[in-house]
């Protein structure tokens, strides 16, 4: 591994249908050690255009964590400037491109948002899927997701299904990362499973893999102390202590 630099910038990249509320109790532990950026990722339909404009936006040098859909932005803006990124940290994400029973689901949720629907779909198809057992009962979790959805939009709906639905896989990107790499996900994720994670790590040589227990997609605001403590671990890159 290359020579670690200590990062004093962090950027984050929320999840589909997110805002940087996903992050609230990372921004709160880390903050004092850095400065906290937050990426927006709303704006296009495409991951690649999506990450250069992140890109436009940020630090020259910096350290980058991205949670699903964030994750996926992630790794593109790797790929296009790999030589900006000090690290970085992928959450609960996915480096396929979607399959075909994948885009015809989301092709279904778009005309389905389109015609007003996006409460629904945020309601009954989204927010079941992404936690753990012993969370979907929790009505405030439950209400934060929804109410970070609804607040971002149709509109927003429908271009980031776009940019999901259309990406490219991202394997040969993960295979040139060499900067200090945390791949963290949730035990229970149903969406992004702990052997795609598995994966991800063994195709990194300078990543440590975490699998968090009792936890599902959203593992920053499911499990917060525990994702803290790896993220506090990567960020001072003791790359021994990142477990």
């Amino acid at each position: 591994m290359p020579e670690c630099i200590r990062s004093t910038n962090l950027l984050l990249l929320p999840g589909m249908m997110c805002d940087a509320g996903l992050w609230a109790s990372q921004v709160q532990a880390i903050s004092p050690i850095c400065s906290v950026f937050h990426g927006d990722i709303t704006g296009d339909n495409s991951i690649q255009s999506i990450a250069s404009n992140v890109l436009d936006g940020a630090p020259q040098q910096f350290a980058l964590a991205g949670l699903s859909m964030g994750g996926i932005v992630a790794m593109e803006m790797w790929r296009q400037a790999p030589h900006r990124i000090e690290r970085i940290a992928l959450l609960d994400t996915n480096f396929y491109a979607d399959t075909d029973e994948k885009r015809t689901m989301r092709n279904r949720q778009m005309d389905e948002v389109r015609q007003g629907a996006l409460g629904a779909i945020l309601r009954d198809e989204l927010k079941p899927n992404y936690l753990a057992r012993c969370h979907r009962e929790n009505t405030a979790l439950l209400d934060d997701v929804l109410y970070m959805g609804m607040g971002l939009g149709d509109d927003v709906f429908v271009r980031q299904s776009e940019a999901l639905r259309d990406r490219p896989d991202s394997a040969d990107t993960l295979t040139t990362i060499n900067c200090p790499t945390l791949v963290l996900c949730g035990e229970e994720d149903d969406l992004c499973s702990p052997a795609l994670h598995r994966e991800m790590a063994a195709m990194i040589t300078s990543s440590r893999l975490r699998i968090i227990p009792e936890c599902g997609h959203l593992s920053t605001m499911e499990q917060p102390s525990a994702v803290n403590a790896a993220l506090l671990n990567w960020f001072k890159d003791n790359e021994s202590e990142i477990q």
